[in-house]
């Protein structure tokens, strides 16, 4: 992109002040802010003129899971038609690991945080443990496909290079970046991180399918004779990935799509909630919920908004491709974001002072035609590490990672 052609979108976006400091910048300098020009996606800046902040909802009803029991039930036929997908190479993974750990004081990937305690254990490491698992059950690599961001990209590849892929086999992981989007003032104007950088976000967890394909990477998908995608997040480290007996249970339910989901813990725990909106699945977060549904209970006195998502889901890649040029609902979320004041000098807010532009995976879900709810154990599958001390954070993670044997 030429400078006048920058000059012309950011004048017409509002956005003048983009270009301020480009007389400043050295010749690479300015041709990588011309092409981050060139990238945005002014139309998002349109979403901050609706009245709401909020996507809307349809009607929403309970959607009920196959339990525990049920599942124990059926265990050996699940594990049978999941042994078979994946020995036949119709299964694949993609770890979102798109996010910084800086909530954790971590200045790095979130992957990269070390959970060990009397040795070194990292969070990619574990997740790659546990895919190993399956490995060694079934006698077959699973393609695992590692989407990263502009912010973390490099940092990841050089880490599992230097790991030597926790001893995976480094033939099947393929990495992919995810598409960023621009972080904005309450007033709707583009914050910049320096002078030649404009501020931006990885575009939240609903990107990843979109990327991968702008990556080129669905080429590789249809080479490799993958069928399904299991899709989760860098965060649980007790998270069982390629698990047969969740891919058997949505293949026996011819389902062309599946969510593990947990039980909740009480009525108001903060998780998304696994429903039907207008007739099809779909994801009611936790702030969305009346104080009725809440409480709405069955006759048995169990709550019917009872399973809470874990980001682990497993998605047919024909199911997926059908719906790939589809807009998905953009979340406008508010957040502390770091950015260069009019002095050139750069801020880190103690409190939100913005918002970022999301897509979410959970409006995936509302695409397909159906979900299979599949519930598990908390304790042995569900230890997200999202803050530093408290609930959902490496203290309590630890706790379950003792209880379940790992060592670190």
């Amino acid at each position: 992109m030429r400078f006048e052609e920058a000059k012309q979108k950011c004048e017409k976006a509002g956005q003048g002040h983009l270009l301020a400091y480009f007389d400043e910048l050295t010749g690479e300098e300015q041709v990588n802010l011309l092409d981050q020009i060139e990238k945005l996606d002014i139309t998002l800046l349109d979403l901050l003129k609706k009245d709401s902040k909020e996507v809307e909802k349809g009607i929403l009803e309970p959607l009920g899971a196959v339990t525990l029991e049920e599942i124990q039930q059926e265990k050996e036929e699940y594990l049978q038609l999941g042994t078979k997908a994946i020995q036949a190479g119709k299964v694949g993974a993609v770890l979102l690991a798109g996010g910084q750990g800086t909530r954790l004081g971590l200045d790095k990937p979130k992957g990269m945080l070390n959970v060990g305690v009397n040795k070194e254990l990292y969070l990619f490491e574990q997740l790659i443990h546990n895919l190993m698992q399956v490995v060694d059950q079934t006698g077959a690599w699973v393609p695992l496909f590692v989407m990263t961001s502009e912010k973390n990209n490099e940092d990841t590849v050089q880490f599992f290079k230097e790991k030597r892929f926790f001893g995976y086999n480094e033939e099947y992981v393929f990495f992919f970046v995810q598409q960023m989007a621009p972080s904005v003032n309450y007033e709707g104007k583009i914050y910049m991180e320096d002078k030649g950088r404009i501020s931006t976000s990885p575009n939240g967890n609903g990107g990843w399918f979109i990327s991968m394909a702008n990556a080129g990477l669905l080429k590789k998908v249809k080479e490799l004779g993958v069928e399904w995608l299991n899709v989760f997040s860098v965060d649980n480290v007790l998270q069982k990935i390629a698990d047969p007996i969740f891919v058997g249970a949505v293949l026996k339910h011819q389902c062309v799509s599946g969510s593990k989901v947990v039980a909740k813990a009480d009525p108001y725990e903060k998780v998304g909630v696994l429903c039907l909106e207008d007739g099809k699945p779909s994801i009611v977060e936790y702030y969305e919920m009346t104080e009725e549904m809440i409480h709405l209970r069955d006759k048995q006195g169990k709550l019917l908004y009872n399973y809470g998502v874990i980001l682990n889901y497993l998605f047919s890649v024909e199911a997926l491709e059908k719906i790939v040029n589809e807009n998905l609902p953009t979340h406008i979320v508010e957040k502390k974001i770091p950015y260069m004041d009019e002095t050139g000098n750069v801020v880190k807010p103690e409190k939100p002072n913005g918002y970022k532009f999301e897509t979410l995976v959970l409006d995936m879900i509302h695409r397909m035609d159906n979900c299979l709810s599949f519930e598990v154990e908390r304790e042995k599958e569900f230890a997200p590490i999202k803050n530093a001390t408290g609930v959902d954070s490496l203290e309590s993670a630890r706790v379950l990672m003792k209880k379940n044997g790992i060592e670190f």
